[in-house]
């Protein structure tokens, strides 16, 4: 699964691929700045940061909140116990999918800094490598019929697996190097009963980031019927699964 282990008052959770090699310092982008190990960086409601550390590609992340409350309290989060952090969650169920096999990130290591009501938190995970995401292939050109086939199986099996995701968007969604399909990002996701209440509701989602994206991008190359194309195979190799 992944360990444990707290110093003064952070707790850190590791694969034991890195248990050995996990410091306080990982979690901290100024120190691989001062290092010249950032490696790329991705802008979003918050900087992930990409950095290189002898043969590991890694992605740093730190928690922050949105909206309103966002504006108030930035990164803290009120303090329920350590396994009901988003941090310790969303490590553990990467974890989980790794272990059913799905594609998804390695998580390397996660910090939860609890100091009273308070906590703070951090997540590294592998970089998918060569990955791009289907936003900035629709920027650069039409998904093809077998990459949005692709992107339907992956979703597909994941939902069979009973696996929740809580902004399932084309950010989110990557093509790794030889083509293959990973999903990031699964904060607040869980593994569920499968169902198609929860399901159609996270098709609904992703079909909604498609609209919006394609209303901030110029040129965006998207098309009413690559939804139907991508839904129907969705369908189908749900079906199939089933």
């Amino acid at each position: 699964m992944f360990k444990q282990h707290v110093q003064g008052n952070h707790t850190v959770l590791s694969h034991p691929k890195y248990t050995s090699q996990i410091t306080l310092d990982w979690f901290d982008a100024n120190y691989w700045q001062q290092q010249n190990k950032i490696v790329g960086a991705k802008k979003g409601r918050a900087t992930a940061w990409f950095f290189k550390q002898d043969k590991l590609t890694a992605v740093l992340r730190h928690y922050w909140r949105g909206g309103l409350v966002g504006k108030l309290l930035s990164d803290q989060y009120l303090y329920p116990g350590l396994e009901k952090t988003r941090v310790y969650k969303e490590f553990s169920l990467m974890s989980k999918l790794i272990e059913l096999g799905l594609n998804v990130p390695t998580p390397v290591a996660a910090k939860v800094t609890h100091s009273g009501l308070i906590y703070r938190g951090d997540i590294i995970t592998e970089a998918v490598k060569g990955a791009k995401s289907v936003l900035d292939i629709l920027i650069e050109r039409p998904l093809t019929e077998d990459e949005l086939e692709r992107i339907a199986k992956t979703i597909a099996l994941f939902h069979s697996k009973g696996v929740y995701h809580a902004d399932l968007n084309i950010n989110n969604i990557l093509f790794n190097d030889t083509g293959d399909v990973y999903i990031i990002d699964f904060d607040r996701g869980e593994i569920r009963a499968p169902n198609p209440q929860w399901q159609q509701s996270n098709m609904a989602r992703l079909e909604r980031s498609f609209l919006k994206e394609q209303g901030r991008n110029k040129p965006f190359n998207w098309q009413a019927s690559d939804w139907q194309t991508l839904h129907s195979n969705y369908l189908k190799a749900l079906a199939n699964i089933s």
